[in-house]
């Protein structure tokens, strides 16, 4: 079974379509300070957290080249979108009084700073939330992918994924009535079975790493601080 208390380091991955909220597209203020005080709620616990966002609420990469624009300037234009998710997201934060850093792939020090893996540890260590933007600074890699990574270069102990659905189904369960949901899973079945979870990739990089995922609704509020205590909330991969 995986330990999941107590927490002493995690990787959190949020879509960027969370950050719109019932908006179309962009940034929702009211939901984007849900999110800060749901971010607040876990840090009290003494938890040291890496954030990485999606940029999907502003611009998707592989939607635009499938759409004739070059994959390369597509996915580099999704990873300046990830950038501005990361920069509300501290804003918020900051107002709700948690210290915190951004840090990019791509360096833009009028903004951020550049990622370098010692001074996020020590970010992390000083109590501060580091949001990891732009992505792995590539083209051909989702966020999803960054998280796994991420996680794995701070050593985090668990990466969650906090998303709209409250885990993971066997089908989807938006189309699937009668879609049955894990509790428990591993990391091969769900490459095996096409769960679509993250993409394969992190997965496997997640696996490799022995890292758990933990997939949960952003929904409910106090799920973050509850899955940090240690309750079963969710769906538990690997372990």
């Amino acid at each position: 079974m995986i330990p999941f208390t107590p927490f002493k380091r995690i990787l959190i991955k949020l879509s960027g379509e969370a950050f719109k909220g019932d908006r179309e597209y962009g940034i929702d203020p009211k939901f984007l300070v849900y999110i800060a005080n749901e971010l607040k709620e876990g840090h009290a616990l003494g938890v040291q957290i890496g954030v990485v966002i999606g940029g999907g609420n502003i611009f998707r990469g592989v939607a635009a080249a499938a759409n004739g624009m070059d994959r390369i300037t597509a996915d580099y234009t999704g990873m300046l979108a990830t950038v501005m998710n990361a920069l509300a997201l501290q804003d918020a934060l900051n107002k709700v009084g948690v210290e915190t850093r951004v840090q990019t792939s791509i360096e833009m020090r009028a903004v951020a700073e550049p990622y370098i893996l010692r001074k996020a540890i020590r970010h992390l260590e000083k109590g501060r939330v580091v949001i990891f933007a732009a992505g792995t600074g590539n083209p051909y890699f989702t966020t999803d992918t960054t998280a796994a990574l991420r996680a794995a270069e701070i050593r985090a102990e668990a990466l969650l994924k906090a998303t709209k659905v409250d885990g993971v189904y066997d089908s989807d369960p938006v189309l699937n009535s009668n879609a049955v949901k894990y509790d428990t899973v591993s990391h091969m079945d769900v490459i095996k079975n096409n769960l679509k979870v993250m993409d394969s990739t992190a997965v496997s990089l997640s696996m490799d790493n022995k890292i758990p995922i933990v997939v949960f609704s952003l929904l409910e509020k106090g799920h973050i601080k509850r899955v940090l205590s240690g309750e079963p909330i969710g769906t538990r991969i690997g372990g």
